[in-house]
């Protein structure tokens, strides 16, 4: 057992000066990651603050027609709410198909962005990580790395991020709300919170010492359907492969706008602007899915088991897509 202190957090500044104020101090709230890092001893917090009883918990319309979540509402109230099931159902399908029902009870949404990687080498405190333990190496080279990144990875790492939720948030252009230990506020594309490894993949995000996440916008919802699809190794309960999350807008037979964001395949929820722009203007048919598909992983690259990934991307990209303007 590594000890460490707690304080149940009195306020959103207070929470995020405590963090702030004591190096190897961490946010808890639902605890549905940073808790299994600590059995492992991943983690290794000397000071807990408790942020789940601070008022961030609600779904709220405002005055612009966006719609703000609270960093602290549990997924299976974000995927249940029926302003999210009808308006983005892209968001409420991608939050069904990760994880169990009893954890969706207990991860918040700020929690689900900012998980760590499912990385195995990640997980193995005996093997070298970089993300883990900066300089080290990264194992997954050379390693069994079927699970691992084919865009956005580095010689130091190539991990991928593990949300479904964020990956559908990215597609819908969502924006994040903060709060910093002085008590300034920010609010930025969501698409500029998770980094790309380089050479420092122990830094994750962009985010400040103790800057904590209070709310993620949503605005208002693009025209066209929306479809999340992702495949796993097995139905339920499991880490995406590959997944896609794909607005498609069409207008007598042609593609007027699209939007394509992929999980499993890159260190962070991956946004693909070639695959948009091979879409945009162009007919709605089989022959312009693929060649969005096509452009979207032609910057893919593989090492070793993971080159499967490239063809199965592909495939899913091209299909998720064609089912959006079938019929339309």
């Amino acid at each position: 057992m590594k000890p460490f202190t707690y304080e149940r957090a009195s306020g959103l500044r207070e929470a995020a000066a405590a963090v702030a104020a004591r190096p190897g101090t961490k946010f808890i709230a639902g605890g549905t990651n940073l808790i299994d890092l600590m059995k492992l001893e991943i983690e290794q917090p000397i000071h807990l603050v408790d942020i789940s009883r601070l008022p961030l918990r609600l779904i709220e319309e405002t005055p612009e027609g966006d719609l703000r979540i609270g960093a602290q509402v549990p997924n299976s109230d974000l995927a249940a709410d029926m302003r999210v099931r009808t308006r983005y159902p892209l968001l409420s399908q991608a939050l069904l198909s990760g994880a169990s029902a009893q954890l969706r009870n207990k991860a918040s949404t700020a929690g689900n962005l900012l998980q760590r990687t499912r990385c195995p080498y990640f997980y193995e405190r005996d093997m070298p990580c970089n993300k883990r333990d900066p300089g080290s190496g990264c194992s997954a080279r050379g390693g069994f790395n079927r699970l691992h990144a084919i865009l956005g990875a580095s010689e130091a790492c190539m991990a991928v991020h593990p949300s479904d939720m964020a990956v559908a948030m990215t597609a819908l252009d969502a924006r994040i709300e903060t709060i910093q230990s002085d008590g300034r506020t920010r609010v930025f594309p969501l698409r500029e919170l998770h980094r790309l490894p380089g050479t420092t993949p122990h830094i994750e995000t962009t985010l400040a010492a103790g800057e904590m996440i209070t709310a993620v916008i949503l605005p208002p919802p693009p025209p066209g359907r929306q479809l999340y699809r992702k495949v796993r190794d097995r139905a339920s309960y499991a880490f995406a492969l590959v997944s896609v999350a794909a607005i498609v807008d069409v207008a007598a037979g042609r593609i007027r706008g699209a939007r394509i964001a992929m999980g499993g395949v890159a260190p962070k929820p991956w946004r693909s602007a070639e695959g948009e722009r091979a879409l945009a203007g162009q007919p709605a048919g089989e022959e312009t899915c693929a060649a969005a598909a096509d452009a979207a992983l032609s910057g893919a690259r593989a090492e070793g088991h993971a080159a499967f990934k490239i063809e199965l991307a592909r495939r899913t990209l091209r299909r998720t897509l064609a089912e959006t303007v079938q019929d339309v």
